[in-house]
């Protein structure tokens, strides 16, 4: 089998280009997390799902991987703006009658939870904002001390005009500074301590109401949103690393600014390669909760939604997003859904046949022989082409046909070597499972890590429902449940649940 260079779709220069790590055999890598102040949603979790098996096939072809996705637990004000807006995490505690640290842990709780449903690995190093403040006022400081920030009434602002005369700020986004003055000028709430409309703040002084604050040169406050992402990614990855990923919609303000940074700081560009995922819609139009056209990852799993016709399982959901390249939209419908289940059932009852199936003792290579290999050779050439899943599981379907050929008798098993025999079985085992990250659901029973997970993800759902004196959403849980095979018991040490 040839060895293929890794090509990846570089949003920086927005060329496709030979990956080339900076240090031999590793790879640095960071992606935006969350920010934890609600469920984690759909689109996220595709995000995540996507440089989930960009990871692992990095590591499949040998690199030594070194992960980091952060949480954002402050500094990223409600409406995404820079100013003049409330911290989400704190309008959420404040709403609650919370500590902003409770519902921190809440919801990072619940996106850990989620990210085990979909069985997207850990990364190597998850750090948070709110551990990291140190770093983002030195930041601050070292971009005041190269004159691309000033002060204004304990803020500092990020100076978007005199770094343009030295830097090619929108370089990433394709922005142009006279296009982003003229879009801020649109909306100046917050705007008025700023040089200039299009200026950020990397350090937001705290009104006396604010709950989440910290004590620096310039007054007491919290860092920006932007600002986090720049020094954690730095800290873990050093200052010019390999891989940053994130959604298409953080490409600017966000990510923009997070190079703007860098370079303010130290005259680094942080990343060589800028990897977005794209974005995910429904029926063909953006997601939206005011038009009614949005769903749940957990109503996707319960079918407790209008827009699908029943509840599908956490790798049906997975395989559907690794249909379509990380870079496209995608476009989540009941159909689509269901002919993922159909798709992935007919991989795996394929690896299921191919696996049982022994070497014909007078085999010797033939066409068959060399047909098989070179779609083996060429699934490997589709993801090495910037992690084309949808083009790799192609190959896979077509490598599908000629063992259920194999097994019907259509194909001769005399035409197939032991040799390419045993890659096929490989090949399918580390694409299925190392690389696309999905299990095998019909394992069933308690053991089912999947399954364990998401039932306690809908017990607690069960749970929060109870609590807020929902009862008919708690009774539908349950009848739902039953209806399925699944019984639950409440006791003193919470709810158990076992197959009826």
């Amino acid at each position: 089998m040839k060895k293929h260079q890794l090509k990846v779709q570089n949003s920086l220069t927005r060329k496709k280009e030979i990956f080339e790590p900076l240090h031999d055999g590793k790879v640095g890598m960071y992606v935006c997390g969350p920010t934890v102040y609600s469920d984690v949603h759909l689109g996220n979790c595709r995000t995540f799902v996507s440089f989930d098996v960009i990871y692992r096939y990095l590591k499949y072809l040998g690199y030594k991987v070194r992960y980091v996705r952060n949480i954002t637990d402050v500094g990223h004000l409600v409406g995404d703006v820079d100013t003049g807006g409330e911290d989400k995490i704190s309008k959420k505690a404040r709403l609650e009658q919370l500590e902003p640290m409770e519902v921190v842990q809440r919801y990072m709780n619940g996106f850990h939870e989620m990210m085990t449903v979909f069985n997207t690995e850990k990364p190597d190093i998850e750090p948070r904002a709110t551990g990291h403040i140190i770093g983002q006022i030195k930041m601050v400081q070292d971009i005041l001390d190269r004159g691309y920030a000033y002060v204004k009434n304990g803020s500092v602002y990020f100076d978007t005009l005199k770094f343009a005369k030295d830097y090619p700020y929108g370089e990433l986004s394709g922005r142009k500074i006279d296009e982003l003055i003229a879009e801020s000028r649109d909306d100046l709430k917050g705007q008025g301590e700023k040089n200039n409309p299009s200026d950020f703040a990397i350090w937001i002084k705290a009104e006396p109401t604010h709950l989440m604050r910290w004590e620096s040169p310039w007054s007491v406050g919290f860092p920006g949103w932007h600002l986090e992402c720049s020094v954690m990614s730095t800290k873990y990855l050093g200052k010019h690393f390999d891989i940053h990923g994130g959604g298409n919609d953080l490409k600017f303000p966000h990510h923009e600014n997070e190079v703007a940074q860098n370079y303010g700081a130290c005259d680094c560009a942080p990343a060589k390669y800028w990897l977005h995922t794209n974005m995910l819609l429904m029926n063909g139009k953006k997601m939206s909760k005011s038009d009614d056209n949005s769903i749940t990852p957990q109503q996707l799993f319960t079918g407790d939604s209008k827009h699908v016709s029943k509840g599908y399982s956490p790798m049906t959901i997975r395989f559907f997003m690794l249909q379509s390249h990380y870079a496209s939209t995608l476009d989540l419908s009941d159909d689509a859904l269901s002919a993922a289940e159909k798709g992935y059932k007919r991989l795996t009852e394929a690896n299921k046949v191919l696996q049982a199936m022994q070497p014909d003792p007078a085999a010797k290579a033939g066409d068959l022989d060399k047909e098989i290999s070179d779609l083996i050779d060429l699934a490997h050439a589709e993801m090495s082409d910037d992690f084309s899943t949808p083009r790799a599981i192609g190959r896979l379907f077509e490598l599908s046909a000629k063992i259920n050929g194999l097994k019907g008798g259509q194909l001769n098993k005399k035409d197939l070597s032991a040799e390419t025999l045993e890659l096929l079985k490989t090949t399918f085992t580390d694409f299925i499972y190392t690389i696309f990250g999905l299990k095998d659901e019909d394992a069933g029973g308690s053991d089912n890590g999947v399954t364990d997970s998401l039932m306690q993800l809908i017990i607690d759902m069960r749970k929060t429902a109870r609590e807020q004196k929902d009862w008919g959403t708690s009774d539908k849980i349950r009848d739902a449940l039953k209806e399925a095979g699944v019984q639950l018991k409440d006791g003193k040490e919470g709810t158990e649940w076992s197959l009826v």
